[in-house]
């Protein structure tokens, strides 16, 4: 590890597991736990709290297994308490080696949770440490609520910081449990903490109850933290932890400071988690989201056009990600040229304009326009038919409660008919089961669906139309490897999910 660099503590496993409704498997702990070490390269993993569960220690065991083949098991740490034994012998059987010691940071804390002295407390402390260092374990110390200790009682954080950092401990770890502070007192804070422990590793653990999570972060690193804890999407209690993705960006771009972090893996991550934590991010979260590399305006997408001139330093491309340009009712014949060039069509310009002027009528509509629409608005205004080649005829689709999904599909491909059945766990699983058949018989590689999203109007009725969004992997068929997403619209949601999905047949076999 450089030591010259700013370290990365990833608390998605431990910490990010106390969002409301979250809870990862074994092994969607394993897979989060490889990618982050392995191609993110964050220096290090808290994967679990000590003592939570026997199916925890399983969790804990498997994953150490891993790490000692990949000679990785010093960077996997698990959260444990002051109980003296319980904590380090339930690390010692899961096979981990290190503990993050949560003690009271606050005198609040201390007296009306442990109703102990500080005297008291401190002398457990010790004597957990000195029982871990004997088993072999080493010792990290988290100072629970810290924040709050430092605002209301900094006599008590004086007293309990000066005497643990001359434990034999390997970093003090200083947490805004409850996100109260803001930049300035993270500074405060963080200058008074050097002065009281100027020689043991102080790391900074941030939340987000005020939305100022990441710029805690920076004055903490301003103020000569040497590490910093952070949590994939945000993932964390309440209002969740400081986002890796955002905190990350910030570090390199604003301080310049470097981290071990790979920029280009972040997205992986980011979509990983989405799927194994079954927290959808918002479309407009910093870095990660949908559409945060999106321009809308038509007077963006031309300022683009002619210099990259509405660029931020915030490239798409750091992240594995490409810029993109929004059609709807503020698009600008800009708009429309650079999607035309991502698909790479080239129309006249009078067949362009008509396609300006209808994807700006849809988004008076409030309809969805994707770039692999435009195909399709393009063969109708110009007459063409491009559904030709692969039509669904009809489907059947009997689904519903104590039902086993069933469906019967009728296409027409090269002017051939096809028919097909097909069971499945719903009603669109049991269309796909048919839909794959006819595919097999005709040699056509579906691309892999990657994520399904329905929009009805708000406050609409039982009859309202409903869009089917699915975004489908890239295609080796027509060498397309980006991901892409199209469109279907019916009043019913398997109907518009099927004209989504005729639409993705007929773009990859165009």
């Amino acid at each position: 590890m450089n030591e010259t660099k700013l370290e990365i503590l990833d608390v998605t496993l431990r910490d990010g597991e106390q969002t409301q409704g979250v809870v990862f498997s074994t092994q969607e702990k394993l897979n989060i736990a490889k990618f982050l070490l392995l191609n993110v390269k964050v220096d290090r993993v808290e994967v679990a709290s000590a003592r939570v569960s026997r199916g925890e220690k399983e969790t804990v065991k498997t994953i150490m297994k891993w790490a000692e083949k990949e000679n990785l098991s010093d960077r996997i740490e698990i959260l444990g308490f002051v109980d003296k034994t319980a904590s380090v012998d339930w690390i010692v059987e899961s096979g981990a080696h290190t503990l993050n010691l949560l003690t009271k940071g606050s005198e609040k804390h201390l007296v009306h949770q442990l109703k102990k002295t500080p005297e008291e407390h401190l002398n457990e402390i010790k004597a957990t440490i000195d029982y871990a260092l004997s088993k072999g374990i080493q010792v990290n110390v988290y100072m629970e609520d810290w924040s709050n200790g430092f605002l209301n009682s900094p006599d008590y954080v004086a007293k309990m910081a000066m005497a643990i950092s001359n434990f034999p401990i390997q970093r003090l770890f200083l947490p805004d449990t409850l996100g109260v502070l803001s930049p300035d007192e993270t500074s405060k804070a963080m200058h008074f903490m050097k002065t009281i422990a100027p020689s043991i590793r102080i790391e900074f653990h941030g939340h987000n109850d005020y939305d100022l999570s990441v710029a805690n972060c920076l004055a903490a690193v301003n103020s000569g933290v040497s590490g910093l804890h952070v949590s994939v999407n945000g993932l964390g209690e309440r209002a969740g932890n400081s986002p890796l993705e955002a905190v990350i960006t910030a570090v390199h771009d604003k301080l310049g400071i470097r981290t071990n972090v790979v920029e280009s893996e972040i997205t992986a991550l980011s979509r990983l988690v989405e799927v194994f934590s079954g927290k959808r991010i918002s479309d407009n979260r910093p870095i990660v989201g949908q559409d945060v590399f999106t321009q809308t305006a038509g007077v963006h997408a031309d300022g683009d056009k002619k210099g990259n001139l509405y660029a931020n330093p915030i490239l798409p491309e750091r992240f594995g990600r490409k810029r993109s340009y929004a059609l709807g009712k503020l698009a600008g014949k800009a708009s429309i040229s650079e999607n035309l060039k991502q698909l790479g069509l080239v129309i006249s310009a009078d067949l362009e304009k008509k396609i300006l002027d209808k994807v700006i009528e849809m988004g008076d509509q409030g309809r969805i326009v994707s770039t692999e629409d435009l195909p399709f608005l393009i063969a109708n205004l110009s007459g063409e038919d491009i559904n030709h080649n692969f039509q669904i005829q009809n489907c059947e689709v009997i689904s519903g409660k104590g039902i086993s999904p069933s469906a019967k599909l009728k296409v027409i491909y090269k002017s051939k008919e096809y028919s097909a059945e097909g069971k499945g766990d719903g009603g669109y699983d049991a269309f796909m089961d048919a839909l794959r058949k006819i595919a097999s018989a005709n040699n056509i590689s579906l691309p892999e669906l990657l994520d399904y999203q329905v929009r009805i109007p708000p406050g609409g009725k039982t009859s309202a139309l409903v869009e089917t969004i699915i975004t489908w992997s890239g295609s080796a068929q027509n060498n397309q490897t980006d991901s892409f997403r199209t469109i279907g619209l019916d009043s019913d949601q398997i109907s518009a999910a099927i004209l989504a999905t005729e639409k993705m047949l007929n773009l990859i076999l165009k």
